[in-house]
């Protein structure tokens, strides 16, 4: 199972950027996938994330300004971000835990917290 983030990008104060992350392998479900980012020199902090029912949970710091969506057909999550901040600047990372899928010798197995690559946001001031 591999996660493939993209989306981030250089934008200005207030504008928007929509971050996805893909899914790929031999699948049967995930039942929870999320957001993180890391500043320079800060730690990892979670930003939002979703379970396979739909439930979701925000960082204090961007409710109301993103979304965090699924396609569980697409195996693909989503998170749009309005009202961009310079302090939102980051690498944003997805995560996806709990994972059912098939192993190449044909074995199913729970994979946990798996990680993407990273995907640069930029906030200009």
């Amino acid at each position: 199972v591999q996660l493939q983030a993209s989306g981030g990008g250089l934008v200005q104060a207030g504008e928007s950027l929509r971050l996805s992350c893909v899914a790929s392998g031999r699948i049967f479900s995930i039942n929870h996938m999320g957001w993180y980012r890391q500043g320079a020199g800060k730690q990892r902090e979670s930003v939002a994330d979703i379970t396979s029912s739909g439930s979701t949970n925000y960082a204090d710091s961007v409710k109301g300004r993103f979304t965090i969506s699924q396609d569980n057909a697409k195996k693909t999550v989503y998170l749009q971000m309005n009202s961009l901040k310079p302090e939102d600047t980051a690498v944003y990372y997805c995560n996806a835990d709990q994972v059912g899928s098939l192993t190449d010798t044909a074995e199913f197995v729970w994979q946990k917290d798996l990680w993407g690559q990273g995907t640069q946001v930029t906030v200009s001031s």
